[in-house]
């Protein structure tokens, strides 16, 4: 449910806020006033196209926010949102778009930045709109058969359908991936075994290659490193060295703070730089006597690292690619030494969900087929009442038929389902989108969602046009079937008759005024005194007669 419309410099709007309350609101106001735009503005949101002209002269920027209400019988949106990781707030998610001078907009569900489509895919669960704008489920022939499905039942076990159908991909997928050839496979297990046991047989460890190259360095530089290494020793350890002077410090520092007791924690530090730098010089005078030169040694590594370098150039940039490597090759030939087991496995996998797709895909016809005939007659049994009365209404069911390259069916069964139209008795069927009027398109789905309304998540229902080319008693029983829906649906409606405004719960006024030279649309909620005049004006023009006045009073006491 849409609880709020905020615009702002979208066609002739400045800026409207309104507050959309539920039930059946009427949006009414004088040819031109800006009625349609509107409802631009609420497809501009819902996902609609828009182009720079959209835009208020003088302006940079379009911008169109809302807030929407999603209960919880809204498991499509529900289900949209989680998988996008956004997060309803008190059930409700606000939408917002703007559209700049550059043409560029910029969507956001929450404060999700979302693409235009991602928005429309969205919005699709929540709001159906007919008329003249773009958001019209009945023109997308794939909803044709959703509205079918929820009709007859069939959502639950047309979900079982798409998972099997899924399922079967799956599996396909993996033996299609088994089938090789018996040279391929040969071929295959051949260049696998080698590189396992060429790989294996050189026994590589995770960190073999950085503890020889370390070593090879050390070997390499072995006379510098024992010139350094004995220098330093030198250095620290002769007569005149830094360990024998430190120990004369220490002596004497000791000596100074037996007399001064201030100096002790000098001492402290003289005593331990002193044992530090003789440790230190231990440990070279050890590493020294330690250097062994060994050009066998030397020569070893140079071969190793030379293999470990050949294996990396065949199998990966480094050891650990080369090991992952053996791994996944030993992974692949035990799965090509039980291929055969696998694929009969498989085989007998695919068999039994072909079979259960088969039997459910025609149950699920068959159901759509029985449900079709009754859903055909209650939606001419309305349509007669809204002023189409020779209109035959017909659901297409056409099963697919299979063959060697083409597949029988698809994600959601066996059929390919689309509304059909006669409008004029002796006139062919034809398919919906191609004859059908703004006008009749939602009577048409005025008509379908009355018989669904039970069913259907779509919870906002929004009617331009509906009221093209009728009036007298027909215009009351659209009147009447758009309060009766409003029961159970939010709807909102584009009218010029007082006879289906009379109906409304709530009515919006529509009004163009001229300030500071400038034309603007305004939009505000009409209530009291001010809806009887606005009755008034659609029923005779002038809404302050006293013979309009009455008039008015009489049919909002009549039919609210």
């Amino acid at each position: 449910m849409i609880e709020d419309l905020s615009v702002r410099d979208f066609a002739l709007i400045d800026s409207v806020s309104l507050d959309i309350e539920n039930g059946f609101t009427v949006l009414s106001g004088e040819t031109g006033a800006g009625k349609s735009i509107l409802i631009g503005s609420l497809s501009f949101l819902l996902g609609g196209k828009a182009t720079a002209d959209s835009i208020r002269t003088g302006c940079d920027e379009a911008r169109v926010s809302g807030t929407v209400y999603l209960p919880e019988s809204a498991k499509s949106a529900r289900e949209w949102l989680a998988d996008k990781n956004i997060q309803l707030e008190d059930n409700r998610v606000i939408l917002r778009r703007s559209l700049r001078q550059s043409g560029k907009t910029q969507t956001w569900i929450q404060d999700a930045l979302v693409t235009r489509q991602e928005l429309a895919d969205f919005t699709s669960f929540l709001v159906d709109m007919h008329g003249q704008h773009d958001h019209q489920s009945l023109l997308r022939v794939d909803q044709h058969r959703r509205f079918l499905d929820v009709f007859a039942g069939l959502e639950e076990d047309v979900r079982d359908f798409t998972r099997l159908y899924a399922e079967l991909a799956l599996n396909r997928k993996k033996k299609d991936e088994l089938s090789l050839s018996a040279k391929e496979r040969s071929d295959r297990m051949e260049l696998l075994s080698f590189a396992v046991s060429e790989i294996d047989s050189a026994s590589i460890s995770e960190n073999e290659e950085v503890e020889l190259e370390s070593e090879e360095q050390r070997l390499r530089q072995f006379e510098k490193l024992y010139s350094l290494s004995d220098q330093i020793t030198s250095l620290l350890s002769k007569d005149e060295g830094i360990v024998p002077s430190l120990k004369k410090v220490k002596s004497l520092s000791d000596s100074s703070s037996i007399i001064d007791s201030s100096l002790s924690q000098i001492d402290a530090r003289v005593q331990n730089v002193f044992y530090e730098i003789e440790d230190i010089s231990e440990s070279f005078r050890q590493y020294s006597e330690s250097l062994i030169y060994d050009p066998a040694r030397l020569d070893y590594i140079e071969e190793r690292l030379s293999d470990l370098f050949k294996l990396k150039k065949k199998y990966g940039p480094t050891i650990s690619d080369v090991l992952a490597y053996s791994k996944e090759a030993k992974n692949e030939l035990q799965a090509l030494e039980n291929s055969d087991e696998d694929r009969a496995q498989l085989d007998a996998t695919i068999a039994e969900i072909e079979k259960e797709l088969f039997r459910l895909g025609k149950a699920i016809s068959k159901r759509r087929k029985e449900s079709a005939l009754i859903l055909q007659t209650k939606v001419e049994e309305i349509l007669r009442t809204l002023g189409m009365p020779g209109t035959l209404f017909h659901v297409s069911i056409q099963e697919r038929e299979g063959s060697d390259t083409i597949q029988m069916c698809g994600p959601w069964g066996f059929d390919d389902i689309e509304f059909q139209i006669a409008p004029n008795q002796g006139e062919p069927l034809r398919p919906l989108a191609k004859i059908a009027s703004g006008g009749e398109l939602s009577r048409i789905m005025l008509a379908l969602k009355t018989v669904l309304a039970d069913a259907d998540e779509t919870d906002t229902l929004i009617f331009d046009e509906i009221d093209t080319g009728i009036g007298g008693e027909i215009a009351l029983a659209v009147g009447g079937h758009l309060r009766d829906l409003s029961k159970r649906k939010q709807v909102l409606c584009i009218t010029h008759l007082a006879s289906i405004a009379v109906r409304a719960d709530n009515q919006i006024k529509i009004e163009k005024n001229v300030a500071d030279g400038k034309t603007i649309t305004r939009a505000s909620a009409v209530v009291g005194d001010k809806r009887i005049e606005e009755i008034a004006r659609m029923l005779s023009g002038d809404g302050y007669s006293e013979a309009s006045l009455q008039h008015a009073t009489e049919l909002l006491n009549k039919y609210r």
